[in-house]
């Protein structure tokens, strides 16, 4: 039997130097690995959502850069970090030309590791640190919990995923996987027009996968 390292491969830059759409889809499966001096965590990614730049209003760079976003418009095969109401980190890989600022936000996967594994007793340990953990299947299921289980903060944003020994590292199988369905809806959370189904049905998620998160609509601002 091949080894995990024999079947995957670490995509390079040109690999995310292509539509959004198609680098988010071919994230699904893919094993996304840190490697700090508390431990190594790895997952594979089960839900992904897309943003396109200038060209989509639910985009962080729809009108152009800023200090905030600055990660977006650099080279492809970065992560983009940032904290999501200044309470949660949220992690995304750039991809398409440098300047257009398209990127995958990673929005769940499964710790891979068997129940007392070194991987998930980490990434299950900084996850108790933070909050609730009931079942494992948890543990990085939602943008925030999925960030907290890797051990990624401000501080990996620009960390370059090309790099096969590098802290943060994206691997996926060269070969497609045909009995892998993918199934597609709206953003979560994304008001206005970049959170239309019809327009944006743009949250990719692996079917029948539990570690998937629940849909969840933007919620209206209230007047004070």
């Amino acid at each position: 039997m091949k080894s995990p390292e024999a079947i995957l491969s670490v995509p390079g830059r040109d690999w995310y130097l292509r539509p959004v759409l198609d680098v988010a889809r071919d994230l699904l499966g893919a094993t996304l690995t840190t490697r700090t001096p508390d431990g190594v965590v790895s997952l594979r990614l089960t839900e992904v959502e897309a943003y396109d730049g200038a060209t989509d209003p639910g985009s962080h760079a729809f009108r152009g850069p800023n200090r905030r976003n600055a990660t977006m418009f650099g080279e492809p095969g970065r992560l983009y970090v940032y904290r999501h109401l200044g309470l949660h980190h949220c992690v995304n890989l750039v991809c398409g030309p440098e300047g257009e600022a398209s990127a995958v936000l990673v929005r769940a996967g499964e710790v891979l590791g068997g129940p007392e594994s070194d991987g998930v007793r980490l990434a299950r340990s900084r996850r108790i640190a933070t909050g609730v953990v009931r079942v494992d299947r948890d543990l990085a299921r939602g943008p925030a919990r999925l960030a907290v289980a890797l051990g990624i903060n401000l501080s990996e944003d620009g960390a370059d995923v090309t790099e096969p020994d590098g802290a943060v590292v994206l691997h996926r199988q060269p070969v497609e996987t045909p009995s892998v369905v993918v199934r597609t809806g709206p953003r979560v959370g994304v008001s206005g027009d970049g959170g239309r189904a019809d327009l944006y049905p743009w949250r990719l998620w692996l079917d029948g996968e539990e570690t998937v998160s629940a849909y969840r609509a933007a919620q209206p601002h209230r007047r004070g």
